[in-house]
């Protein structure tokens, strides 16, 4: 059997390989004046074992900051991290801290020892119909951590904080999408003079763990068929450079309670990576070679940067454009939070949703949820 492209190569291989044919666009790197403005600075970036989370840190280590905090509930992600920074940036001094934004003592000593200039918060649960299985865990980690996350941050007046949000939270139909939602409302509703708070909406990372390329990967080199949700199912996707690009732009930009979404992407058909994927590989692309499985609970056929609710409000730095949401009043997300964090204690479902549609009016939750009977587990495909 003659060796492909894909031949004994690694996920990492594969968010670094060239996807500029499938995406029709430039993917750029951050510039050098981006990177310049976490030097000297203390960064403390949540999520930090994950894909994004991960690729963030190598990049801003290069940019000589202060100290470089790094938060993950991943013993063995924030091990390997650890492991490539000793490497690649042996000389920036890093702290590695296991734990969850959730822990509001944890971050509260965090803070009083690091005092972090500016929070990259990645860390959240992602993967949908995974979440739609484990709904107070999808809360508890992406709305109710992000609220204490920011809350901390406005008692210890840190500077920035920038949380990396998903096009999943606009017109959410998967508890995932909404608890984003909800951590974007808790942004805009808790950012002050002294503690400058944006999210930045983004889509699908190319090769990320979780993500459909290693399964489509994997399932090629077993000679099996790809398995694509729906033929008319499409997603936005960056690269991961793109995406430390954005995200770094993002942080540069002034100003604040401000939700920032990528500028001219057009989405694509999963079926089309899929195709795209077996061509490089060196196999026959068409339907003969992917089997379509149906959209699973509360995923959708198509994802959107703003809803109807929404509008852009006008063009930011090079590739950003800023979107104009309705917010809440701080008492009242933080009744609201009291309440999420009540139900989540006594694993009240239905009390957790009337909760989250409250805040998030435009959510409407899948059968799974709606019926108050989530499965034990839901198999995972592409």
């Amino acid at each position: 059997m003659r060796p492909t492209l894909f031949s004994g190569r690694t996920n990492r291989n594969a968010t670094e390989m060239d996807w500029e044919a499938l995406l029709g666009r430039p993917t750029e790197q951050a510039s050098e004046a981006l990177h310049s403005i976490n030097a000297g600075k203390s960064i403390l970036i949540t999520g930090a074992g994950g894909s994004i989370g991960s690729a963030l840190a190598m990049s801003i280590a290069q940019s000589n900051p202060r100290v470089l905090v790094l938060l993950d509930s991943s013993e063995q992600n924030l091990y390997r991290l650890d492991r490539e920074l000793s490497i690649s940036s042996a000389n920036t001094p890093r702290v590695v801290i296991i734990g969850g934004v959730d822990d509001a003592a944890l971050i509260d000593l965090l803070f009083t020892q690091h005092r972090p200039d500016t929070i990259y918060h990645a860390a959240a649960y992602k993967h949908v119909p995974l979440m739609e299985s484990n709904p107070f865990a999808a809360v508890r980690n992406n709305a109710l951590g992000t609220y204490r996350l920011t809350q901390a941050a406005v008692r210890h007046r840190v500077g920035h904080f920038l949380m990396v949000s998903t096009d999943k939270a606009v017109n959410p139909c998967s508890i995932m999408g909404a608890s984003k939602r909800i951590a974007e409302l808790a942004l805009l509703s808790c950012s002050n003079p002294f503690t400058r708070m944006n999210s930045i909406r983004l889509g699908n990372v190319l090769g990320s763990q979780g993500s459909v390329v290693p399964l489509f990967l994997e399932q090629i080199s077993r000679s099996e068929a790809l398995t694509v949700t729906h033929p008319e199912a499409e997603r936005f996707f960056f690269t991961m450079n793109e995406t430390i690009a954005l995200i770094l732009e993002a942080a540069a930009i002034p100003g604040q309670k401000q939700i920032l979404v990528p500028r001219f992407l057009k989405p694509i058909k999963t079926v089309e990576l899929a195709n795209y994927l077996l061509a490089q590989s060196g196999e026959v692309p068409g339907n003969a070679s992917i089997c379509f499985t149906g959209l699973r609970p509360g995923e959708k056929l198509r994802e959107e940067f703003f809803s109807s609710i929404e509008h852009v409000a006008g063009n930011v730095g090079l590739r950003l454009c800023r979107v104009e949401s309705v917010a809440v009043p701080e008492e009242t997300l933080q009744t609201a939070m009291a309440e999420l964090d009540h139900s989540i204690r006594r694993q009240g479902l239905e009390e957790m949703l009337q909760t989250v549609q409250r805040l998030v009016p435009e959510y409407q939750p899948s059968t799974l949820l709606a019926d108050n009977h989530p499965a034990q587990m839901v198999c995972i495909h592409g």
